[in-house]
């Protein structure tokens, strides 16, 4: 697990430390010579590696500087936790070229750099920040206030952020700081209010390398408290010495603290509570609250440099022109963008930094005394939050478009719900509440939070995915508890509900082992913060509304002085009226090149009822083979015939074909039902023939139709777009690449839709790279490779399941067992594996008429041509799945030979005596009493395919 965060390991990250009195010797280790390396990536930024031994450790540096010669501003960067100083090289080129002479390094115990993990302690990863500002004082480039001092400023993110904090607290010579996303109480970080939140403690020292890669006291803290689950004094001492707060009065640097509202690791409570102490000093601050965080979301990297950028060149380079931007700014989500499915963001601002209480409203709640219990082992957990998974996209970021993605089981937690708000309220800070609490035990651990529910009573929003925890002492008797709720920014729509809920577990967190019984009331109502001095900015036009017109118009005017006649239609072939899709001799050259192909000489057919497979790297055809498929561009030679019908712009069979490439657009405001009934009235067709309730069903969507579509996460606005290509009910549905975006439980639903609506006599064309999703959904394949038909048939052909099979075992088996396995008649070998017993079986011939296999192959000569069935001519036709001679010979497939473009390749069904041959095998080791727990072919579809287009199996 990786603590850096995504795309922050480039974000500014910039730490600083102790400065001790008196200059420590810093001195190169080793030979003590620098190596000067330029940029890879500008050779104007020069850049210098050196390793520098400062109090009996080795510390990895990169010195960054261009332009001309001259003194100017320095800054620190650090890196976060579990990363090096190769993070934040991007971002260090980028400040050497504004203007700035830059150093890097790694902590101590990550990167090239020696020790052990300290967590930032005043002795050791703040002293060394301390020496290297010593450092920099003695270099010609770096601007200096007095000697010894030199204009400095730290930025980091995470743990970089932590240790600007610390160097600005314990070296005076620290001219500015930016931590972003980091704590200000380590202890209150990860022990909040005296619970241990244990899923992210576990990811530090996973992170960390071990526990042994610690300082031996952190270790033994973390063991301890790890396995009482309980924090105790000594616990908090160790690490409150570690934080920024304990030298929050010596903090003096003007600050830019950016914060993320997505981190269940340091929510914004953190650095409330640092603007706080800063501020009280005197020194400048402004507090930045950006939409991702530790567990997911948007970083804006980009504004977030650009901002850093500003802060530095006003209190570093004393540019008092530079926009270091508002006291306080929020980034807010506005929805999803119809057009790549990704959350729309909008900025609040105030000119005063707002605080975590300003603007409170009280909000009623109802609901009686309730009693609920702790479970024996604290178990099963609620969720709310998945540590560690930042990296995936996050829980907290879909919380914020409005999907509720957690859990509360039942008989463990009490809830109390306000009335449907009537106007929309805006929660900007730490909501509060009065609760009762009384338990069987002396100490209770509730899990509090407040949840957005929507009308109808569907699934709950916990926004950013955030709980609190508290530890109540001396519950036996009962007592009252003021409880504040973890800091969010969220709006509450119109006609939606609050929900408070107290849990008795949660995932994240350590909770009693010894089952209870808590009994919960709630004091009053809910206090929640509105801050009315923020305001949200207004949404830009996009660009297209200005230039759409334009371009429309101009459009227009050349079709009209250019217009072209339409060729004649080919007739219908009454001969392919039942058959879904024939491609025959299919072109497509590249705009402006005579020999470079997109597609070339491509012929294949699908019958009714098959889920194709279209199969291809990238580059290989497939989305311009889909594009000609449905009359969006025009082939340069060849013919494609749906239903016997030749397919051109504006074809009438087209209406026969629904179809899903290259995502869907869709109205974010409108419902998902709202969308599908609009989009049908477009395409001019009766009402009736949509069978909207119909493709709604296979599609799955239930109750979220009737939710506004900005609302929907990636997987529901797939599933939205296949309901509207199967609107109308097609006889043939194309999908180009329909999993985008899903996780693996979307992704089965997806497949399910599909083997539902072949499973009607239509047909359907899938484009995936998802190999093993095709193996289990797919029936048939088409492979393309560089434009060209490299192969066709069923799956189970193409995979060649029929030579070798895997047995997986559920016990070990004995050597005589095997060798009676071996002996089985049609089999060749048994072999035992890691994986289980591996079965080769003896070659079987390949019948010389395939009709008495009862299977459809290939076809070549004419396109009807068919081998195996009574009705087939006697055409020669050689098979897209054919073999070379010595294979047929064998009956076994040393090379698979390609359909000849003549005539198009008709994807078949499996080969029967194989199927049955595997079927009778599989009986025997049955009654022989092999421990059978899994069966199939050895070799999965990513071999065969990479096998197919010249690749590495």
């Amino acid at each position: 697990m990786d603590l850096r965060l995504p795309r922050v390991r480039g974000l500014l990250r910039r730490p600083r430390r102790l400065l001790a009195a008196g200059a420590a010797v810093v001195v190169l280790a080793g030979a003590g010579t620098w190596t000067a390396v330029a940029s890879d990536d500008d050779p104007r930024v020069r850049r210098s590696d050196r390793v520098m031994a400062v109090d009996g450790v080795r510390l990895d540096t990169s010195y960054f500087t261009a332009g001309p010669a001259g003194r100017r501003p320095a800054v620190l960067l650090a890196h976060g936790f579990g990363g090096s100083r190769a993070d934040v090289r991007q971002q260090a080129e980028d400040l050497a070229r504004d203007g700035y002479a830059v150093l890097t390094w790694s902590a101590r115990g990550f990167g090239g750099s020696t020790g052990k993990i300290g967590l930032n302690a005043p002795d050791g990863e703040v002293a060394d920040v301390s020496r290297l500002i010593d450092w920099l004082a003695t270099r010609p480039e770096v601007r200096l206030d007095k000697p010894g001092d030199p204009r400095v400023g730290v930025a980091g993110a995470s743990y970089g952020g932590a240790v600007s904090l610390l160097a600005a607290g314990y070296d005076d010579r620290v001219d500015a700081i930016a931590p972003a996303i980091t704590y200000w109480n380590l202890a209150d970080a990860l022990f909040p209010n005296g619970v241990f939140k244990k899923l992210w403690a576990g990811v530090f020292v996973n992170t960390g390398g071990g526990c042994a890669r610690f300082e031996t006291r952190l270790c033994r803290m973390y063991e301890r408290v790890a396995e009482s689950g309980t924090p105790d004094a000594a616990a908090r001492s160790l690490l409150q010495a570690r934080s920024p707060s304990a030298v929050a009065d010596r903090i003096k640097a003007p600050t830019l603290l950016v914060q993320g509202q997505t981190d269940s690791l340091f929510p914004l409570g953190q650095a409330d509570a640092a603007a706080r102490a800063i501020r009280a000093n005197g020194a400048p601050v402004d507090v930045d609250w950006i939409a991702g965080g530790h567990d997911g979301g948007d970083l804006e990297a980009g504004r977030v440099k650009a901002r850093v950028r500003a802060w530095f060149d006003r209190y570093l380079k004393d540019d008092r022109r530079a926009d270091t931007g508002p006291a306080f700014r929020v980034t807010r989500t506005g929805g999803v963008d119809s057009t790549d499915g990704a959350a729309r963001l909008r900025g609040a601002s105030g000119d005063t930094y707002p605080g975590l209480a300003s603007g409170r409203r009280t909000v009623a709640l109802t609901g009686p005394e309730q009693s609920f219990a702790n479970p024996a082992g604290a178990s099963p957990p609620a969720v709310s939050a998945l540590p560690g998974l930042g990296g995936s996209g996050g829980l907290a970021q879909l919380s914020s478009l409005g999907v509720g993605v957690s859990a509360d089981f039942p008989g463990q937690y009490a809830g109390f719900e306000s009335a449907p708000v009537r106007t929309d309220l805006r929660i900007t800070g730490s909501p509060t509440v009065t609760v009762h609490v009384r338990s069987t035990s002396d100490t209770a651990v509730l899990f509090a939070k407040v949840y957005d529910v929507g009308p109808g009573g569907g699934q709950p929003v916990l926004p950013a995915q955030l709980v609190t925890p508290v530890r109540v002492e001396g519950a036996g008797a009962g007592k009252d508890v003021t409880v504040t709720l973890p800091a969010i920014d969220h709006e509450v729509q119109r006609g939606h509900r609050l929900r408070l809920v107290l849990a008795s577990t949660d995932l994240g967190y350590a909770s009693p082992a010894a089952p209870a019984t808590y009994t919960v009331s709630v004091r009053g109502g809910l206090l929640v913060p509105t801050a009315p001095g923020v305001r949200t900015a207004a949404a830009p036009l996009p660009g297209w509304v200005w230039w759409l017109p334009l371009a429309g118009a101009a459009v227009a005017l050349v079709l009209l002085l250019t217009g072209r006649r339409r060729t004649a239609a080919a007739p219908p072939d009454p001969a392919l009226d039942a058959v879904p899709l024939q491609i025959t001799g299919l072109s497509k050259r590249y705009a402006g090149a005579a020999d470079r192909y997109a597609v070339r000489d491509l012929s294949f057919r699908v019958e009714k009822g098959q889920v194709l497979g279209l199969l291809g790297p990238n580059g290989a055809g497939k989305t311009t083979t889909l594009r000609m498929l449905m009359g969006l561009i025009r082939p340069d030679a060849g013919e494609i015939r749906v239903f016997g019908h030749a397919v051109r712009p504006g074809s009438p069979v087209l209406s026969r074909v629904g179809a899903f490439v290259e995502g869907a657009g869709f109205l974010p405001h409108l419902s998902g039902r709202e969308n599908l009934e609009l989009y049908w009235r477009a395409t001019g067709r009766p009402p009736e023939d949509a069978h909207l309730d119909e493709a709604l069903e296979i599609a799955g969507l239930g109750d979220a139709l009737a939710r506004a579509v900005r609302t929907y996460s990636q997987g529901m606005r797939q599933r939205l777009a296949i309901a509207q290509a199967m609107l109308g009910l097609p006889d043939l549905l194309i999908l180009d690449e329909p999993t985008n975006g899903l996780d693996p439980p979307q992704i089965r639903e997806m497949r399910e839709v599909m083997i539902r609506y072949a499973a009607g006599g239509r047909t359907v064309i899938v484009s995936s790279h998802l190999l093993a999703e095709v193996e289990q959904s797919c029936t048939h394949l088409v492979v393309m490779d560089r434009g060209r038909l490299v192969q066709a048939g069923p799956v189970h052909e193409i995979v060649g399941s029929g030579d070798t099979l895997l047995v997986g075992l559920a016990a070990p088996v004995p050597d005589p067992l095997i060798e009676k396995v071996a002996a089985l008649p049609g089999v060749n070998s048994a072999t035992r594996t890691p994986e289980g017993l591996l079965i080769h079986l003896s070659p079987t011939p390949t019948p010389t008429a395939p009709a008495s296999a009862g299977m459809p192959v290939a076809s070549a000569g004419t396109p009807d041509a068919r081998v195996g069935t009574p009705e087939a001519p006697a055409a020669p036709a050689p098979a897209p799945v054919a073999t070379t001679p010595e294979a047929s010979a064998t009956g076994t497939a040393d090379a698979p030979v390609a359909p000849t473009p003549e005539a198009p390749a008709t994807v078949g069904t499996p080969e029967a005596p194989r199927a049955a041959a595997a079927a009778l095998l599989l009986a025997e080791l049955v009654r022989l009493d092999v421990p059978v727990a899994s069966f199939g072919p050895h070799r999965r579809l990513e071999d065969a395919f990479l096998t197919l287009i010249g690749g590495s199996a």
